[in-house]
């Protein structure tokens, strides 16, 4: 396994060992001591989660506000563009991004630790998503940050991006900065 530091502290790329022949592959895609000692990753995951999105869905970018979510997410079948932002105003990396392609053919992972907005984009016809988290979600607790912040510049790899009614609505980063100090 290989494990990658990004920018963002904590944030992680984890490319896990595949064992590939002639009739496919194998990969081990969690083990708890081996995920502790190399990716330092101690949180213990309370829930699975799995999505199926059509090409050009974006979902995101989304947080808990009072039970923030650690999520060691990947793709299981097609190509993803994922993000996580930091999104602390004490954090000497507020604002910033890490933007991730996630594939079925690169086997990546990314690991994001609580406390960052998380959200991502289908490049492929399909993908089918998959996040390990480690609180459980929670509808009235749920926050985000709007996908589109001019202060925080995604450099998303669609255009015209499907997004869900909720989605096109959150706060830009410096009304939700107001908003969590007021």
């Amino acid at each position: 396994m290989n494990v990658i530091e990004t920018k963002l502290p904590g944030v992680l790329v984890i490319e896990p060992k595949v064992f590939g022949d002639h009739r496919g592959f194998f990969k081990e895609t969690f083990n708890a001591q081996r995920y502790q000692e190399l990716a330092g990753i101690k949180l213990a995951f309370v829930q699975d989660n799995q999505s199926r999105s059509e090409h050009g869905v974006l979902r995101g970018l989304h947080f808990q506000k009072t039970r923030p979510q650690g999520k060691l997410v990947g793709v299981s079948r097609g190509s993803v563009y994922d993000v996580a932002v930091d999104i602390n105003p004490t954090s000497p990396t507020f604002g910033q991004y890490v933007g991730v392609e996630l594939s079925d053919t690169n086997h990546r992972q990314l690991w994001i630790p609580p406390g960052y907005a998380h959200g991502f984009c289908v490049l492929s016809d399909v993908a089918d998503f998959t996040y390990k988290c480690t609180d459980y979600y929670q509808p009235e607790d749920e926050g985000g940050l709007a996908w589109d912040c001019a202060k925080v510049a995604i450099d998303w790899p669609i255009t015209s991006p499907k997004l869900s009614e909720k989605d096109k609505h959150y706060p830009s980063l410096s009304e939700l900065a107001q908003a969590r100090q007021g």
